[in-house]
């Protein structure tokens, strides 16, 4: 299984960085706008997102732990289709004001962790410029 792990420094406070991320609903369009063009629920507890390149993934929401600022979920199908995924995102505090935000992503068929992990970086470049931009 491949494991694709980021992490990226933000000029937010952890409260606002994790008021983004922990709407399952919304939230991928919230961090990313213009890469994600579309999160909409459509059962409990199952989003679909769709990205601006046409991919559309079905993610069912595994665990959303406000103490610890920390959001699992599993990408269960659509266009991509892994036959194994186990995401999660995290906010850490990092000094006054700032965050460290880690996402890690466990994805077969390990061919998958290339795009994945692109996506993930363009994607976090996306989510720090609107975040800080938004303070």
């Amino acid at each position: 299984m491949a494991s694709v792990h980021k992490e990226i420094l933000i000029d937010a406070d952890p409260a606002q960085v994790w008021a983004v991320i922990s709407d399952f609903t919304d939230g991928p369009v919230r961090m990313a706008p213009g890469f994600v063009t579309d999160s909409r629920l459509v059962e409990p507890g199952v989003r679909t997102a769709t990205f601006a390149d046409g991919t559309v993934v079905r993610e069912r929401l595994i665990a959303l732990d406000e103490q610890s600022r920390r959001i699992a979920y599993s990408v269960i199908g659509d266009t991509m289709q892994p036959t194994h995924d186990n995401a999660s995102m995290q906010v850490f505090p990092h000094g006054d004001g700032h965050s460290r935000f880690v996402w890690i992503h466990d994805v077969q068929p390990d061919d998958l962790a290339v795009p994945m992990g692109a996506a993930m970086e363009h994607g976090l470049t996306i989510f720090k410029q609107t975040m800080e931009t938004s303070r």
